[in-house]
C-alpha cells in the first residue's frame, strides 16, 4: 500500500483528499500544521507528499527544505495560492515534483498524483534481479530471466551502475527498458538522489522540450510562468528518457549540448544553466536506421551508445517465458485473492504458440486477466483471454465507429483490466489505416495529417503490425 501525506491547515482540503483518494491501494493522512507533518513525515514516511504553501506555524518552503534533507526521493506537490506562485516555482527548483493552484480540480490532481506515485515506486522500491526462487516472491518489480541474453543485461547492469556514465538501453516496447533503468539508479552513487522520468514518445513534439528543459515566461503564447523542466529538478540525480528516438531535432541538439558539458538554457532563455545530471536513455527504434534516414542526429547517437544494454524480445527468451509467468502467477495471486499455485503444461504451450508483440508487459497483462476468472488451484488455457483477439478485431474494424458495444461489452465480461489500452490500440489502428490510405502510403503526409513526428508514426505502425507499404497506390 502507498501512502499520502497532505499538510494543509484548510480541514476542508484534507477531508476532501481523503475521500477522493483513500482505497485499499492508498491510505492519506493529513496534518493541520508544518510540526504535526514533519512528525507524520518522519514516522510514516509516506510515498507522495502534498504541502500547501501557507501554513500556520511555518512557511510551506521551508518546511519542504527540511522534509528533503530527511528524503530527497520524496515528490513533493504544492498547493498554491496566486500571492505565492513564486515560492512555488522556487520549491521546483529545489526539487519539488510539481505544484497546483487553488481552486483544486480533483481530474488535475488524480493525474498528477497518479504520475507522483509512479515515480515514487520507482525510487524508492529497488526491483530485483530475480534468478532464485526466493526473490521472485517479491512482490515489488523484478527483472526476471535465465537465459543467457538476460544474464549478459545483469552482468551489464553490474558493470555501469557504479560508473558515472550515461547508459543506452535498446529494446522493443514491453522489454522492461524502465525496470532496467531504476535497477541502475538504485545500484548507483546517485541512489540517494533525485530520479525523473519522461517518455518522449507520450509528449507532443511542441512540449517535450519545455517538459526537459522548462521554459521562461513569455517563451511562447500559454508561457504564463516560468517553468523548471525534469532536467533541472534531477540536478544531482539521474534522468531516464524512454523512446528518446521520438525527439524533435531541437530537442536533440539540447540534449546533445547537456551530455557534453552538462549544461543547458530553458526554452525563451538564454541564460546558461548548470547540472550534474546522470542519463539513461532507451529506445525501441532502430536509431542507426534513423541516423541514416536523417532523423536523429548522429553525433548525439554516439554520445549516447558509449554503453549500452540490449533487451531481448520475449519470444527470443526461451524457458524465460514459463519463469515469467510463474513470477506474475505468484505475485498477483494474492493480489486478486486467488489460490492458483501451479500452470497447466497445456497453459505453457497456448503461450508458448504466441508471438508476443508487447513482450513482459503484454505477458503481465495476460496473467492479470487470467487470474481474474480463474477457479482453483491450476492456471488452466480456458483461464486465458484470447491471444491476439484484440489486434484481429481493430484490423477487421470497418464501421463508422472505433469500438462496438458488442466489443466493449465482451472485453468486461471476460474481466479485463486493460480495456483503456485495448480500445485505444483498436482506435488507433482504424485511424492509421484510414490515414494511409489517404495517403497512398506515404508516412511523411500521414504524421503531418495526424500532427505526430515521422518517428513516433513509424514506432506506431510497427507496435500495430501495419506496412505503410500495403497502402501505396
Amino acid at each position: 500500500m502507498q501512502s499520502l501525506l497532505v499538510i494543509d491547515d484548510e480541514t476542508s482540503i484534507c477531508k476532501a483528499f481523503v475521500r477522493a483518494f483513500s482505497s485499499e491501494t492508498i491510505s492519506v493522512l493529513t496534518a493541520k500544521d508544518g510540526a504535526e507533518g514533519e512528525r507524520l513525515f518522519t514516522d510514516a514516511k509516506p510515498d507522495v507528499v502534498v504541502i500547501d504553501l501557507s501554513l500556520p506555524d511555518i512557511s510551506g518552503l521551508e518546511l519542504f527544505k527540511r522534509l528533503r534533507e530527511l528524503d530527497a526521493r520524496v515528490p513533493f506537490i504544492f498547493i498554491t495560492g496566486h500571492g505565492t506562485v513564486q515560492s512555488a516555482i522556487e520549491a521546483t527548483k529545489l526539487g519539488a515534483y510539481d505544484y497546483l493552484f487553488k481552486p483544486l480540480e480533483l481530474d488535475e490532481i488524480r493525474t498528477l498524483l497518479d504520475k507522483a506515485f509512479k515515480l515514487s515506486r520507482m525510487v524508492r522500491v529497488q526491483p530485483v534481479l530475480a534468478e532464485s526462487d526466493e526473490e521472485k516472491e517479491s512482490t515489488g518489480d523484478a527483472i526476471v530471466g535465465r537465459c543467457n541474453a538476460m544474464k549478459e543485461v545483469y552482468k551489464a547492469i553490474g558493470r555501469v551502475a557504479s560508473q558515472n556514465l550515461t547508459v543506452f538501453l535498446l529494446g522493443e516496447s514491453g522489454t522492461g527498458k524502465e525496470v532496467v533503468a531504476q535497477a541502475i539508479y538504485h545500484h548507483s552513487a546517485r541512489s540517494t538522489g533525485p530520479f525523473q522520468a519522461i517518455n518522449c514518445a507520450a509528449i507532443p513534439d511542441a512540449l517535450l522540450e519545455s517538459e526537459i528543459f522548462g521554459h521562461e515566461k513569455g517563451a511562447f503564447t500559454d508561457a504564463h510562468r516560468q517553468r523548471i523542466g525534469k532536467l533541472q529538478q534531477a540536478d544531482g540525480g539521474t534522468l531516464f528518457l524512454d523512446e528518446v528516438g521520438d525527439m524533435s531535432p531541437m530537442t536533440q541538439a539540447k540534449l546533445l549540448r547537456v551530455l557534453q558539458d552538462q549544461t543547458f538554457e530553458r526554452v525563451g532563455g538564454n541564460t546558461p544553466i548548470q547540472v550534474d545530471v546522470r542519463i539513461i536513455a532507451a529506445t525501441n527504434h532502430d536509431l542507426k536506421q534513423l541516423v541514416s534516414e536523417g532523423l536523429f542526429r548522429s553525433d548525439l547517437y554516439f554520445r549516447l551508445s558509449v554503453v549500452t544494454i540490449q533487451l531481448p524480445p520475449l519470444r527470443e527468451r526461451g524457458d524465460d517465458l514459463r519463469v515469467l509467468a510463474e513470477y506474475f502467477l505468484r505475485r498477483y495471486s494474492n493480489e486478486f485473492g486467488k489460490d492458483i499455485r501451479t500452470i497447466a503444461p497445456e497453459t505453457l504451450d497456448v503461450l508458448g504458440a504466441y508471438h508476443w508483440p508487447g513482450n513482459v508487459r503484454e505477458l503481465e497483462s495476460v496473467m492479470k486477466q487470467s487470474l481474474l476468472i480463474a477457479r482453483g488451484n491450476v492456471l488452466l488455457p480456458d483461464f486465458l483471454p484470447p491471444l491476439g483477439d484484440i489486434r484481429e478485431h481493430a484490423g477487421n474494424s470497418s464501421g463508422p465507429e472505433f469500438l462496438s458495444e458488442k466489443f466493449v461489452a465482451e472485453r468486461l465480461e471476460a474481466g479485463t483490466d486493460n480495456l483503456y489500452a485495448e480500445a485505444i490500440s483498436i482506435a488507433e489502428r482504424q485511424l492509421f489505416r484510414q490515414v494511409l490510405t489517404h495517403t497512398a502510403g506515404n508516412q511523411l503526409k500521414a504524421a503531418t495529417l495526424l500532427g505526430i513526428s515521422r518517428v513516433t508514426l513509424r514506432s506506431k505502425l510497427k507496435s500495430l503490425g501495419i506496412e505503410a507499404a500495403d497502402f501505396a497506390g
